[in-house]
């Protein structure tokens, strides 16, 4: 609403937000006094005071940095870290053990002040090595590992004031409190837990330590396996498929029998359950090297996988023992081969290799063509580059879009009267059931375009994935 007046239109109060009242635009055009020298407060002198303040304090290794660190309270450990003491192989608490006993023979009066509660560089850390170590024991009991990382939490606060305070009075060049804590809990541990080796990456075991509570989390890797299945039966998915009704719900429903799966078997399961039972792990992940419909089977060498067995508390396997286990449970279903260890970097290597495969798909047609002219006809799709919308039996799923993929090459064509067989490899992605029936029209060129009449899968099977 526009204002009343001018008066009412004070343009000030929006000028600075608070301070309309003491605002005074013309404030710039009043005469000032010139301010005398004497007058003038310099606001630098306070940061001047603090600087020479710290170049007053005396600094390690010299006897008076070191009286001054006990004075201030100072623990054994801290005082060995930043005495500038090098002794290689003696523990910091017996260095600083012996630095405060000479401090003391030069002064026997040095201690640390009366109202010093703990540690300034480390409160007292060093002191909880005993309490940590065992929080850590009873973290990873009952775990079989060999290989763990310490890493270590510290408030930003804690941080920046043990910065200050080692810049200031420790010896140049000391090691920093992350460091040095790091390296004391690890030797700690391994006292506890023989046979441990501490790395750096791709751990076993990554153990996470709170400054701020003494707390310690436990972080268990996955163990990865790699291997190949084949499987050898329809209407097996790949993975765990969810029932439709209950949605996969704890306890399931008359629908799926209770078990919250569509189907009672998967490749996943097949292979992983197994896995989790020998191993003791907590759950698992399936990554398969793409994956072919439910009502294709998967023949010659297999498809390649690697299981993720989350959280496992065994880690020495015998391969060998495990597969035979897996294939016999799972007779005539699917078997697997070549199992052996795996890690995450695999992971990504099956999932983005665009291998080729090769495929047996049968289908029938009725057609009054010539067996020469039948083969003539769907060899000519050998080297030709398809144009693929995405398939309507797919769409819910996948992007409407057109696809282009190669067909390598097109063999062994099989005529019985309206049935036909061919073998066709294929570049990775390429929907083969719709390179025969055409979906439509939707895949272009096709089997079904070329012999001009309609034609019905009856089977495929992927015979080999060019792959390792």
């Amino acid at each position: 609403m526009a204002p009343d007046s001018e008066e009412d239109d004070d343009w000030t109060k929006y000028a600075d937000t608070g301070y309309a009242t003491s605002y005074d635009p013309w404030a710039d055009l009043v005469p000032t006094t010139e301010i005398e020298e004497e007058e003038f407060d310099d606001d630098f002198d306070e940061f001047d005071d603090v600087e020479q303040s710290r170049r007053d304090v005396p600094r390690c290794p010299a006897p008076s940095g070191i009286e001054h660190a006990i004075r201030i309270g100072t623990c054994n450990h801290c005082l060995g870290r930043i005495a500038g003491v090098r002794i290689a192989g003696d523990p910091l608490q017996e260095v600083g053990g012996r630095v405060r006993d000479q401090a003391l023979q030069r002064d026997p009066d040095v201690k640390p002040n009366d109202d010093i509660e703990c540690c300034p560089f480390c409160e007292n850390l060093f002191l909880e090595l005993d309490i940590i170590a065992n929080r850590i024991v009873s973290s990873v009991e009952g775990i079989e590992f060999s290989k763990v990382q310490l890493g270590i939490h510290f408030s930003k606060d804690h941080v920046a004031a043990e910065e200050v305070l080692r810049s200031t009075v420790a010896a140049t060049g000391c090691r920093p409190l992350k460091a040095t804590l790091s390296d004391a809990i690890q030797s700690t541990v391994a006292e506890r837990l023989p046979g441990i080796n501490w790395v750096k990456e791709r751990p076993e075991v990554m153990l996470l330590f709170d400054t701020l509570t003494l707390g310690v989390n436990a972080d268990i890797r996955a163990l990865f396996l790699y291997g190949r299945y084949r499987k050898l039966e329809r209407g097996i998915p790949q993975t765990r498929w969810p029932c439709r009704a209950c949605r996969g719900r704890d306890g399931g429903c008359e629908s799926c029998n209770g078990t919250g799966q569509q189907y009672p078997h998967s490749i996943q399961s097949l292979v992983c359950e197994p896995l989790i039972e020998s191993i003791g792990a907590s759950s698992d992940a399936f990554h398969g090297m793409g994956r072919e419909d439910i009502d294709v089977r998967c023949l010659g060498d297999g498809r390649p996988f690697v299981a993720e067995l989350k959280s496992p508390t065994r880690r020495t396997l015998d391969l060998e023992k495990l597969m035979n286990s897996i294939n016999k449970a799972a007779k005539n279903r699917i078997e697997i081969h070549g199992l052996r260890h795996s890690n995450r970097a695999e992971v990504s290597r099956i999932k983005e290799t665009q291998a080729e495969k090769s495929y047996t798909i049968r289908f029938t047609c009725e057609h009054e063509l010539a067996d020469e002219e039948l083969t003539n006809r769907i060899q000519s799709l050998s080297g030709q580059v398809l144009e693929q919308q995405t398939p309507q039996r797919v769409a819910h799923r996948r992007a409407d879009k057109i696809r282009k993929r190669k067909v390598v090459s097109i063999e062994n064509i099989l005529i019985e009267d309206q049935e036909i067989q061919f073998d066709v490899r294929c570049e990775s992605g390429t929907y083969v059931k719709e390179l025969v029936h055409s979906d439509e029209g939707r895949t272009n060129p096709s089997v079904a375009g070329l012999l001009e009449t309609d034609c019905e899968v009856i089977s495929l099977d992927v015979k080999d994935i060019h792959a390792d």
